[in-house]
Parts: structure tokens; C-alpha cells; sequence
């Protein structure tokens, strides 16, 4: 079979100013160049095997999907933007296959960005970015490259050579590297392969923790922002915008810690299979398979629908965290703002998250939760929901809910936004999710932070919730590398 690579002229010491073929190894090479005033025009496509540059200059299209494969490292110098192709069913987008590498490493005045190469761009033009590495996940593959701990990528990417398969088999390496990825911007990205089988803005399977994923910021997400299968990969400095299902999603083992996150809802943007900011299952199937989704996710301000108590937004919204599935999932130091629900945890498929609440796996401490109303008669307090079966509560939620509720885990609800006194935060334009500085009404907010459970030991420790300071070194990380569209 071909192996189809699109190459910068000048990386062979060499201009063209047409197409032309090269047989190399057994192979065909396609360069293409454009020479203007401004760079050349390159178009990549099909599987690349050897290391490959993006330079600062040129113009990069992304033609249908494109994998890095054979321990090959794509390198993507600060500045460059790489654009999807969005014409027909011939979905664009880029893998990283085991073994292989990104490293787009921007800077905060000269970001990287992966965008749609429409010239009037709109969410789901491409597929996103897709990454598969080598450590553990609690899932089995049968076809080609599979095996047990190994998973096959959902969103059919996968080939006849299993560069869509992810996970390190028997013998996972937690402490994988599949590069860098700091300072980019992911744009219009996600694609319905099949319904739940969807290319995420940002697809992390089986991710090890040597991986570097930090400054990151996805816009008009089709399906989910960001999602985890597996794997074992820190991540800090996120941030979605207009997502339309999930803006964090994980699954199949999951273990790492992700501190310092923004999601900034659109009201009327919603997915038919109930958006949310937080989604987290051990498996489709709820399964006691391992490692178990256990990741920890830390200092976020996740901001849903309702910009004052008298807005609904799209009724497809659910809850600013759905646990289930038998998840391990914990969150802590973070602020959920204007969701219909809280915190949704979801027993409906047996018992498993009454047993990981009370065996203290999920843990939900030093949050405040603001403008989440209550939903039905069937809410436990006004920000966390159990479901169950029929909506008949198979286990003691008084106790169950003691695991949120009690002082001791320092959680607070404030009834109006306006109360947690942050400057912009609904905002769609120019948002600011700065806490007034001061205040004596958002005393948590400002100094509430707790860093002393064990399952923050991964972390940072500052004094703050929520993704921002309001003074200092972590107030404004989010500032100059970002784009904040309204169409």
C-alpha cells in the first residue's frame, strides 16, 4: 500500500513550483509547493514515517486523515497554523499512532493553531487531533494491533494497519511520552463517525505522563473538548469554548490529574445526548475492569447555561459533573456556575457509585457551587441529584450525600451568580474569569483551596478555587494565546 506524505520543499534543499512524485523505499512521496510573498502552501496526507517539520511560514493543510507512524515525531514550529480540509465525508484529521510524536510547542505571543481550512469555518469542519500511546487502559481489542489493554479509538480512525489502536498491551508504559502539545489552540473541530463514536477537538487514549499537555484551548468542539481513555497523562492550563457535548470527558482508566481548567458554555449550544461539563464512566458498560477511571481535576471554573437564575438555556443541558458507570472520578478546589444541576451521580447501572462515594474513591471537597438549581423533587440538596433506577433510590443517600454535604469537606453553595463576584465570566466575547480581588463575599473563592488530601499530591498548591487568582502569576495564564470568537 502507498504511503502518501506531502513534504516542505525546503527541508530536502529543494524548491518545486508544481507537483511532482518521488518513489522513496518502496513508497510515494507527493511535494507540493506554492511559492507567494507569503510561504509556500503544503498539503499533508495519508501515513508519514519519517520525522517530519511544520515551519513557521508556510501554509499546512491537512487532507483527509493523517497519521504520524513508524516512531516518527511531527514537529510543529511556534506560529504555524494547520488548517483541516472540510469538503465531503473525506474527514480531516490528525493521529499520532503509538511510538510516534507531536510536538507543537508554542509560545503565550506565538501560539499554535489547528483550525478548519473553510473560509467561512464552523463547528465539525474537521476531525481534531488524535493521540495513542502506550500506557494502561482497562479495555481489550480483538483486530489488528489489539489485545488486552488495548483499546480501539472510537470516530473510525483506525486502519488497516491499527494506527487508530491505543494502549501498551501486557506490557503498558505509564511513563510514555507521545510529545508536546503547549500553547495551541484547537478550532471547529469533531466529527459523527457514528453516533457515541465520535473524533473528539482533542482524543487522548492511553496517554503516558511523560506526554506535556499545557496550554491548550478548544473552540466550537463538535462533540467533546477534551477526552481521556486511559491512560496516565497530567494536563493543566485548559480551556473550551462553545463546546457542544462534553468539555472533559474520561474513560477506560483514566488516572491523571488535570489542574487549571476553563469551560465557557454557550446557553443555546447543547448535544442530543445531554451536554455536561464533566462525563466520566469507567467503561461503556460500568464494568469493574482495571485500572479504573480514577482521574483528579482540580482548580476549575466551569461555567454552564444560566447566567442568572431566570435562564434555562438549551433544555439538552444536564449537570455541570455526571458521575457514573462506576467512575472514581474526584474534583476539588473548583467552581461550577450556573448549571441546572450540579452534581449528577448517576447509579443507574447498579451500585458501584454508592460504593466508590462511601469507600471515599470519589471525592468532592472544597468547592463551591453557584446558581445551580434544583431540578426536581427528587434532589438531595440544591446541587447534587441521584439517580437511580426508575428514579427509586436503591441505597441510603442521606449517607451518600454526607460525602458532599458535611462541613468537613468545606464544599459551599452560593443561590445567585452575582455572589460568587467574579468580573465576567457569561460573557461570550470578552470574558473575564477573574474573582474580584477583596471582596468579602467570596472569601472561599479567594482562599478556600485545600491541598491537603492525598490524591492531590500531582498538584500545584495555591490558595484559590476555580482556574484563576485574582492577582499574581495564575490570574492571567490565560490571556494572549487565546481567541474568543462569537459567530
Amino acid at each position: 500500500m502507498k504511503k502518501s506524505i506531502f513534504l516542505v520543499a525546503a527541508l530536502a534543499g529543494i524548491a518545486f513550483t508544481s507537483c511532482r512524485k518521488i518513489e522513496m523505499d518502496g513508497g510515494t512521496v507527493n511535494v507540493i509547493t506554492t511559492p507567494t510573498t507569503t510561504g509556500q502552501t503544503i498539503t499533508l496526507k495519508g501515513r508519514i514515517d519519517k520525522d517530519t517539520v511544520l515551519r513557521a511560514g508556510n501554509n499546512y493543510i491537512l487532507s483527509g486523515i493523517v497519521y504520524m507512524v513508524n516512531n516518527a515525531t511531527m514537529k510543529v514550529e511556534a506560529g504555524v497554523t494547520v488548517k483541516g480540509d472540510y469538503q465531503g465525508t473525506n474527514v480531516a484529521a490528525l493521529v499520532i499512532a503509538r511510538g510516534s510524536k507531536l510536538v507543537a510547542d508554542g509560545t503565550q505571543d506565538n501560539p499554535i493553531v489547528f483550525t478548519s481550512n473553510s473560509p467561512v469555518p464552523r463547528s465539525g469542519d474537521w476531525g481534531g487531533i488524535v493521540i495513542c500511546g502506550k500506557a494502561s487502559v482497562n479495555s481489550t481489542f480483538t483486530g489488528t494491533g489489539g489485545g488486552a489493554g488495548t483499546l480501539q479509538v472510537e470516530g473510525g480512525i483506525d486502519n488497516a494497519f491499527g494506527d487508530g489502536i491505543a494502549g501498551g498491551g501486557a506490557t503498558p508504559n505509564d511513563d510514555d511520552s507521545s510529545g508536546v502539545l503547549r500553547y495551541i489552540r484547537i478550532e471547529y473541530a469533531g466529527y459523527a463517525y457514528q453516533p457515541d463514536k465520535e473524533i473528539n477537538s482533542l482524543t487522548m487514549a492511553a496517554v503516558g505522563r511523560k506526554t506535556v499537555i499545557d496550554y491548550v484551548q478548544v473552540t466550537y468542539a463538535k462533540d467533546d473538548a477534551f477526552e481521556w481513555f486511559g491512560g496516565t497523562v497530567n494536563c493543566s492550563h485548559l480551556i473550551t469554548y462553545k463546546t457542544q457535548d462534553d468539555d472533559f470527558d474520561t474513560d477506560n482508566g483514566f488516572s491523571g490529574t488535570v489542574q487549571f481548567g476553563i469551560a465557557l458554555r454557550d446557553s443555546t449550544i447543547a448535544d442530543i445526548s445531554r451536554s455536561e461539563a464533566f462525563e466520566s464512566d469507567n467503561d461503556p458498560s460500568g464494568s469493574l475492569n482495571t485500572p479504573q477511571t480514577r482521574p483528579v481535576f482540580t482548580n476549575m471554573t466551569v461555567i454552564g447555561p444560566r447566567a442568572t437564575l431566570a435562564n434555562s438555556g438549551n433544555s439538552l443541558y444536564l449537570s455541570a459533573a455526571h458521575l457514573r458507570r462506576n467512575t472514581g472520578t474526584s474534583i476539588f478546589n473548583s467552581i461550577f456556575l450556573g448549571w441546572p444541576q450540579g452534581v449528577l451521580i448517576d447509579s443507574r447501572n447498579g451500585r458501584t457509585m454508592e460504593l466508590n462515594i462511601m469507600d471515599s474513591i470519589v471525592r468532592f471537597k472544597n468547592n463551591t457551587i453557584v446558581g445551580c438549581g434544583p431540578v426536581s423533587g427528587t434532589d438531595i440538596t440544591s446541587y447534587a441529584f441521584i439517580a437511580s433506577t426508575a428514579n427509586t433510590l436503591q441505597w441510603n443517600r442521606d449517607s451518600v450525600v454526607n460525602r458532599f454535604s458535611n462541613t468537613a469537606f468545606s464544599n459551599n453553595i452560593l443561590t445567585n451568580i452575582s455572589d460568587a463576584k467574579m468580573i465576567a465570566p457569561f460573557s461570550y466575547s470578552v470574558p473575564d474569569f477573574l474573582p474580584f480581588g477583596g471582596s468579602s463575599g467570596n472569601q472561599l473563592i479567594l482562599k478556600g483551596a485545600s491541598f491537603t488530601d492525598p490524591k492531590l499530591a500531582k498538584a500545584r498548591v495555591v490558595s484559590f478555587r476555580g482556574a484563576c487568582d485574582a492577582a499574581g502569576v495564575d490570574a492571567n495564564w490565560w490571556r494572549g494565546w487565546t481567541r474568543f470568537i462569537n459567530l
